[in-house]
C-alpha cells in the first residue's frame, strides 16, 4: 500500500508532503500515547493519532514512520507542520475516529503486525 492509497481509503486531506504520496507503507499504528508507538517500532509505517504536539514528529522521526494521520479532524499547528516538512514526512488529516481509521486501513490490507 502507498500513502496515497491510505489517503484515499480514509478520505484524508494532505497537510504536508504531497510530493511523497507514492511512498510504500507496510504497517500502521494507532495511538495517542507515544510510549506505545515507541514499543511498536516498525519501519515504513503510518502513525494514526489525535495527539497534536511536537513529540509526535520526534517519535515518527526516530522510528522511520513515513506518514502521520491526524484523526478526529484534529489540525496540527504550523510549528508541527513545519517540523514534519523539514523531515520529509507526509501529514494527513481525516474526520474518521481512530477505531474507524484503523479498521478501514486493515480492511484495505494494511496490517499492524505482531509485537
Amino acid at each position: 500500500m502507498t500513502v496515497r492509497d491510505a489517503m484515499e481509503v480514509l478520505g484524508a486531506r494532505v497537510l504536508v508532503g504531497e510530493d511523497h504520496l507514492d511512498r510504500e507503507v507496510r504497517s500502521a499504528c494507532g495511538s495517542d500515547m507515544m510510549s506505545d508507538v515507541l514499543a511498536f517500532s516498525k519501519d515504513h509505517s503510518i502513525l494514526l493519532t489525535g495527539l497534536c504536539n511536537p513529540q509526535v514528529i520526534r517519535t515518527a522521526e526516530m522510528l522511520d514512520i513515513v506518514c502521520i494521520i491526524f484523526v478526529r479532524g484534529k489540525k496540527p499547528d504550523q510549528t508541527i507542520l513545519d517540523m514534519a516538512e523539514e523531515r520529509d514526512l507526509v501529514v494527513l488529516e481525516t474526520g474518521h475516529r481512530m477505531f474507524s481509521s484503523c479498521g478501514l486501513l486493515y480492511q484495505a490490507g494494511l496490517h499492524g503486525g505482531a509485537i
